[in-house]
């Protein structure tokens, strides 16, 4: 097999060899070849796949790798399927991108070849969050969007997210549709790479005012926060594109006691003082707690290279800062907001919030109690768009979110925001001192009324083709070979979403699973444990995720409990050989 790869690769370097490339092409491939065989074979060995996402992949020369060639021929096919799809006259698209070394360049190669096509092109002067551009869709009327990012990938890494009329990452069956038509460019001939300079037109900061205006609306809590607005804030946009919009907007609401940290404050590719730029990293937020414990801060935000993830840091009740996860910060939000919902009158029956597959049962559990449906999707906010979309005008959407730190309120926005997500953080913040409450006591709350569920998450790399072996054969050995019992319970339910069944093993029946097919499985124990098993979609690396459960009788015994299940989620990890 891997001699068959070899000559793929050897055979797809000659074409970039030759005449349609240019000369500094050339001459890099030719370097690559003799100096480095691993990298040369790995850059060339296959295409980047053009996914249901678009493209993401590490920079550099090859067909394997994120450069002008392998983003002008992606532009090129997503311009002719918007073309069959749309009028002359209703042709736009948004472009938008985040700080990584490229993505400016990658960003005007898009806008150029849009253009060239006949697309009016609305393009940001500088980088911005991933969330503005899906507002920007919507609120332009376009028939399409890009944003040149990786999110919070390493630093190598950059990536193209395609995105449809709602504001939302293509779903079905536009995105395969697309991807037929990104596989038929095979050559950079075909690709209209210039002309049509006056079809693009540059967005600002008078669009900002637009995305923040909106975002005002969806607050909740206008008259706490003018009585608390100087809460300690600590911010760190990790050197991506929550600069241009984060503090503005607290600042907008009225919060006047922010701090920025200022190294991280510079948007840069590089990320010199982080060795990722992932809010789920605790050493990605070092810093801005280091700041915190300076200034005495209540509360530490960071968001992810472009804006769509965000960490969260609240003081405990022995006044230490202690990072929640995405299901505890998602869990709190839906609290706050479904509480203030029903205080404001607000709530009907007729209202839902989303979260995935994976995300903790306890935001399926508060929305019970207040009377709000709730719907489980699989990974990825473009399925918590597809609900949106499938229920406009019949019911209302009020929030939604995801484990990996992604959270959306309100549906003006089709993908996870974590610029909105901060603001009523704050406001959250100003609303329980109002009560005299902290958010951890607001926590606390939540875990006595409904349990304490905690989450955990594992993830383990595999780099590369063999990687991607390893990964398959791991999958197929849980699929075929699943868990009879996990942490001294049995398991009752086994989930499998490429198949889309569910398999009772007390009764040994089947029933079916209303989803999109994905390769993820999911063992279901008495005791309520979760455990769910995911290769990514995005990073060379296969993910375990754990949910436990007990009760919570008091605040006081907030830290007994909290032990006894990470001990849980600790001997589960261990039960299935996961620390080896």
């Amino acid at each position: 097999m891997k001699d068959v790869l070899r000559e793929t690769a050897i055979e797809n370097a000659k074409k970039w060899q030759s005449p349609d490339y240019d000369e500094l092409t050339r001459k890099e491939v030719a370097k690559i070849e003799q100096e480095s065989p691993e990298d040369f074979f790995d850059a060339f060995y296959k295409n980047l796949e053009f996914g249901t996402g678009g493209l993401r992949g590490i920079m550099g020369i090859g067909t394997n790798r994120m450069n002008k060639y392998t983003v002008g021929m992606a532009t090129q096919g997503f311009a002719n399927y918007i073309c069959q799809q749309f009028t002359p006259k209703n042709r736009s698209i948004a472009i938008a991108y985040d700080c990584r070394n490229n993505s400016q360049e990658f960003a005007r190669v898009a806008a150029n070849i849009f253009a060239a096509n006949g697309l009016k092109v609305y393009l940001f002067e500088s980088l911005r969050p991933t969330p503005e551009l899906s507002f920007a869709i919507r609120e332009l009327g376009c028939c399409g969007g890009v944003v040149v990012t990786a999110s919070h990938n390493p630093k190598e890494y950059n990536g193209y997210k395609a995105y449809w009329n709602d504001g939302a990452q293509v779903l079905a069956p536009h995105d395969k549709n697309i991807i037929t038509e990104v596989n038929k460019i095979t050559s950079p001939n075909q690709v209209k790479w210039t002309g049509g300079d006056e079809n693009i037109t540059i967005l600002g900061e008078e669009f900002d005012q637009k995305y923040m205006n909106m975002i005002e609306t969806q607050m909740l809590s206008t008259d706490e926060i003018k009585s608390h607005k100087d809460i300690k804030i600590v911010y760190t946009p990790i050197h991506g594109t929550g600069i241009k919009i984060v503090p503005q907007m607290l600042s907008k609401m009225g919060f006047n006691n922010l701090y920025v940290v200022e190294k991280q404050s510079i948007p840069s590719g590089d990320f010199p003082t982080v060795d990722s730029p992932n809010p789920e990293e605790p050493a990605a937020m070092s810093m801005a707690i280091e700041l915190a414990k300076e200034k005495g801060a209540e509360l530490v935000f960071a968001t992810d290279p472009d804006s769509d993830r965000i960490g969260l840091a609240i003081r405990d009740d022995r006044n230490e800062l202690v990072l929640l996860n995405g299901n505890q910060t998602g869990s709190l939000l839906t609290y706050y907001i479904l509480r203030r919902w029903s205080e404001l009158g607000r709530i009907n029956g007729n209202q839902y919030i989303i979260k995935t597959i994976v995300t903790t049962q306890l935001m399926g559990d508060i929305a019970e109690s207040f009377g709000v449906r709730y719907f489980d999707v699989l990974t990825g906010f473009k399925y918590i768009a597809e609900v949106i979309r499938t229920l406009e005008g019949k019911m209302q959407y009020i929030c939604g979110g995801e484990e990996s730190y992604g959270f959306l309120i309100g549906d003006q926005v089709r993908d996870k925001d974590a610029v909105i997500a901060s603001v009523m953080i704050a406001e959250m913040a100003a609303w329980a001192k109002s009560k005299g409450m902290t958010l951890f006591d607001l926590l606390c709350e939540m875990y006595t009324k409904y349990g304490f569920y905690k989450e955990g998450l594992m993830s383990i790399v595999r780099k590369g083709s063999k990687g991607q072996q390893e990964i398959a054969s791991m999958m197929e050995r849980f699929r075929n070979n699943p868990p009879k019992q996990l942490g001294g319970s049995d398991v009752v339910r086994i989930n499998d979403f490429q198949s889309l069944e569910c398999f009772d093993t007390t009764t040994s029946t089947k029933s079916s699973i209303n989803q999109h097919k994905s390769n993820v499985l999911q063992w279901i124990t008495e005791n309520g444990t979760v455990i769910s098993v995911r290769p990514s979609g995005t990073e060379p690396k296969i993910k375990f995720y754990f949910s436990v459960k007990l009760n919570l009788p008091h605040q006081s015994e907030f830290h007994s409990i909290e032990a006894q299940l990470d001990e849980k989620i600790a001997k589960l990890k261990e039960e299935m050989n996961l620390l080896r």
